[in-house]
């Protein structure tokens, strides 16, 4: 049975429920769907919703913030405004060595389109691109 037929969301790993919940909901503005268990720690994972549905799953755990990879992307019409609008609810954008971004962490993307990168408290790194 293939998989491409079922819907897929991100799961990430985070320290602290609370903290989370902060960055998440609190400066990137995500909605949440659902609140439940992580393991044996009650309220310790939610859901939360982005383009229209189920998106993205948070939950406390032990192995939190262990990848430097980015773990989600979101692919955004107007990149300026969205990191703007982050970046003024105290988000801030990764800068690595070997891209040359502007001022506010904006690079450009391999094949064309611009990047920046983010990462929530337990440095687990997400992207924002566009085309354009």
């Amino acid at each position: 049975m293939p998989l491409s037929r079922y819907d897929v969301r991100t799961s990430i790993a985070v320290s602290d429920i609370e903290k989370a919940v902060a960055f998440y909901e609190g400066r990137l503005g995500l909605e949440v769907l659902q609140t439940g268990p992580s393991a044996d720690i009650i309220g310790g994972s939610r859901v939360y919703a982005s383009g229209g549905g189920p998106a993205l799953n948070v939950y406390q755990s032990a192995t939190a913030g262990k990848t430097d990879a980015t773990l989600a992307t979101w692919y955004v019409d107007d990149i300026d405004q969205i990191v703007d609008e982050l970046a003024s609810s105290g988000v801030e954008f990764v800068r690595y060595d070997q891209f040359e971004c502007d001022a506010r962490g904006i690079c450009p993307r391999a094949g064309g389109g611009r990047i920046a990168w983010f990462q929530d408290p337990d440095g687990n790194t997400f992207a924002i691109e566009a085309d354009i």
